[in-house]
Formats: structure tokens, sequence, C-alpha cells
């Protein structure tokens, strides 16, 4: 097994995957129907190095896979060139909302600036999807913006933390650079009735190769995450281990 959290990882994933006879979608695909019995709904956000998701991109429009990429507005997300390159390639586009973290809870200010950063993102893609960005060293949680405003006002059809039932869809995401980092997790966390745990890649890899993992999956990762430069992995591998004891701190764990 290749090292974890390199592209080489990740496409090992995704190969297990579709030879396990999962079809991939896109969470907007999700949302109108357009789903099988085994699927899975593959999800990116891009909170920072978005060069990153433009490799991961690469790497399933290959496999003819489509997926989501959730854009932050910041200039560590949010570049232009490699927002184009990756809606080219037919994948879906999304909005990384952090507005109420931004205004630090000024909702009026904040459903402003969603709506023009909305707005600014319907220029490179059709965006139909939205999803919150943890925030996680922010008081303010992003999705407490829902609470007086509604996101289909806006032409948004889903938000997978409201609309995913996920006793339904499994859910697995590489928050705190393992499959099971709840622990790390300050707001990228869901209630669910699944047992199942796994800590590295290679552990759902074996579990698509031998079946037990669900029927119905979304998958979040942080591109950031993945790359096959030894020094860009050491460096994440040292920051995120950083990281991790702050979240914590932070959960009270």
């Amino acid at each position: 097994m290749a090292k974890d959290f390199t592209i080489a990882a990740y496409t090992k994933l995704l190969n297990a995957l579709q030879k396990s006879g999962y079809a991939f979608i896109t969470f907007e695909d999700w949302c109108v129907g357009k789903v099988s019995d085994r699927y899975v709904i593959l999800r990116h956000d891009v909170d920072m190095k978005s060069g990153n998701s433009l490799i991961t991109a690469r790497v399933e429009a290959v496999k003819d896979i489509r997926a989501t990429y959730y854009f932050r507005i910041v200039p560590q997300s949010n570049q232009p060139t490699i927002i184009r390159s990756i809606a080219r390639m037919k994948h879906e586009i999304g909005y990384h909302y952090e507005d109420l973290s931004i205004f630090r809870g000024n909702k009026e200010q904040a459903i402003e600036h969603f709506s023009r950063q909305l707005a600014y993102f319907r220029l490179y893609y059709p965006v139909r999807t939205a999803c919150m960005h943890g925030s996680p060293t922010s008081r303010y949680d992003n999705r407490d913006l829902w609470e007086i405003y509604n996101y289909r006002d806006f032409g948004i059809i889903g938000e997978p933390y409201f609309d995913i039932d996920f006793n339904k869809v499994f859910y697995l995401t590489d928050t705190g650079r393992c499959w099971d980092g709840e622990k790390y997790s300050v707001r990228d966390k869901v209630k669910s009735g699944f047992k199942q745990s796994y800590h590295s890649t290679n552990d759902i890899i074996k579990a698509a190769k031998n079946g037990s993992l669900p029927e119905c999956i979304m998958i979040t990762t942080h591109p950031q995450r993945w790359t096959d430069n030894r020094l860009e992995w050491l460096l994440e591998l040292v920051t995120q281990n950083v990281k991790n004891i702050v979240k914590r701190f932070i959960n009270g764990k």
C-alpha cells in the first residue's frame, strides 16, 4: 500500500471503490435523485492549496468520475484559473461558505455577503449546492445563518449537513488527517447510526474489497492533505498534528 494521504493512495481508493461496484456522483446529482443502489457522493472541501484540487480533479476525470468541489472565498482557495479548469472537467463547483464567521455573527451582513459570493462563483458554474466551512477557530457556526434565512431562496437545492440523513448515508471525512478523527473535529461531524470506523485509507480499501462498506456513502476530503511531494506531505503531517492538539483543546477533549 502506498503511503497514506498521497495521490497514489487516493487513486487506489478510487480504484477499489469502482471495482466494488460503487457509482460516483456529485452532491448536486444526489439532490435531484440521480442515484443508484450503491453510490459514493464524492466531495472535496478546498480550504487551502487549491492547486492540490486540480490534481485530484484530473485523477478523477481520467476515471470518468465527477466530484463536488467546494471553494472558499479566501485567496488560499479562490483561484479563478483552477476553478475554471475543474469546472471544465465537468466537476460540480459549490460555495464553501463562512459568511457568519467573517462577520462575527452579524446575520444581515453575512447573508448579503453570501448572496454576493454565490453570484461570484456562478460566473464559473451554475452553483446549486453550498456547504458550510467549519471555521474551527471561530465561535460562530456558519450554519446558524439559516436560522432566519433559507438557502433555497438563493437557488440552493442542497446543503449536506441539512439535507442528508446520515443514518442512511455513511459519512467518511479525512478531518484530522485520518478517517476516524471526530475527536479532532469542531464542526465537521454528523449524527449517525453506523458503527463502522476506519483509521487509514487502506482500511477503507480493505472494507471495499471484502464488501463490508455500507451501500451509500459520502466521502469528504480536503485536497490540501493529499500530495506526492515529500516535503509538502511532511509539512502537512506536522501542521495537522499541531492543529489536532488545538482542536482537541477547543472540543475539551
